[in-house]
């Protein structure tokens, strides 16, 4: 992360924040890190296995155009030079997740959802929201939505048709990071979200998980 980076005034983050929306939701995505399933032979799924598995990478493509615009969106109103770096850093992998599942839809021949603007819109403007209010709070909302993540994950991959190794193998590496990304905004100082924020927190992923699978 370079000083010029972080050094930017809070509405160049905004005017930047923008651009990377519209690269988000409108361009094809790329990858810093290897893909998980390189090398993975593709198993023979029958007609609707392919269905479910698409729905489910369709949701969990979904979550990831959120993750970047709640990160992104908290970097905005970050006060705190360190904390802006770590909500960026975080956004990076969450860009090679993003990356990962569109390529998964691709082979699976199907589509992101068709919603992804309306995700991306709404978590940045609760990042914004919970940036606002202060680092502590910030951090304890991405520890919070990572621990939420990280069980969501655990369901899809109990979900998978059997023979979808390669889906298995890039929800495991997604896993992986969002449980890394969540101790760590507790380790810089999380601050534990009240109970109603955290059943709020579940009500809205409940919502645009259930829509995603089909639209």
């Amino acid at each position: 992360m370079s000083v010029k980076t972080l050094d930017l005034t809070p509405l160049d983050r905004l005017i930047s924040s923008f651009d990377q929306a519209l690269r988000t939701v409108a361009a094809r995505s790329s990858a810093a890190r290897r893909y998980p399933a390189d090398g993975v032979a593709a198993g023979a799924l029958d007609a609707g296995e392919t269905r479910h598995a698409a729905g489910l990478m369709r949701v969990n493509h979904s979550g990831e155009i959120a993750a970047q615009a709640l990160y992104r969106g908290q970097s905005v109103t970050a006060r705190d030079a360190a904390t802006r770096a770590q909500l960026l850093d975080a956004a990076r992998e969450e860009q090679d997740h993003l990356a990962w599942c569109e390529t998964r839809l691709r082979e699976l021949d199907a589509s992101p959802s068709r919603l992804a603007p309306l995700w991306y819109a709404g978590s940045f403007a609760i990042g914004l929201a919970a940036g606002a209010l202060n680092d502590r709070v910030s951090l304890g909302f991405v520890a919070e939505t990572e621990r939420q993540v990280e069980g969501h994950l655990e369901e899809h991959l109990a979900k998978l048709p059997p023979r979808d190794e390669r889906s298995r193998r890039i929800l495991e590496s997604m896993q992986a990071d969002e449980i890394r990304h969540g101790q760590t905004a507790t380790a810089a100082g999380g601050a534990p979200l009240p109970a109603f924020v955290r059943f709020a927190m579940r009500m809205t992923a409940r919502v645009m998980t259930r829509t995603a699978y089909w639209i």
